[in-house]
């Protein structure tokens, strides 16, 4: 297996392209880019490459928000609530 290639991780028919390979713990693992995650090149199998439905950046960091996001929401949230008192 190397960088690039399509595979299923078997316990969960999870389908990614190898995006990182390493060694540790004495066994080797690759890092799948629809999980961001690393997984025993084991238990991963290649699989048909119309299984694998790549994941856009954009749609992966518009799921993680930062604490200065997070704060301005709430505070966005306040402000509308506070007018909604004045006015009714």
């Amino acid at each position: 297996m190397e960088n690039g290639d399509i595979v299923k991780y078997l316990p969960t028919s999870t389908v990614g392209k190898i995006t990182g390979l390493r060694t540790a713990d004495g066994r080797q693992w690759a890092k799948l880019d629809h999980t961001n995650l690393w997984y025993d090149v084991t238990q991963l199998s290649p699989c048909d490459p119309g299984e694998y439905k790549p994941v856009s950046v954009k749609y992966r960091e518009s799921k993680v928000k930062s604490r200065d996001d997070l704060v301005s929401d709430l505070h966005r949230e306040d402000a509308t609530v506070n007018d909604m008192m004045i006015v009714g």
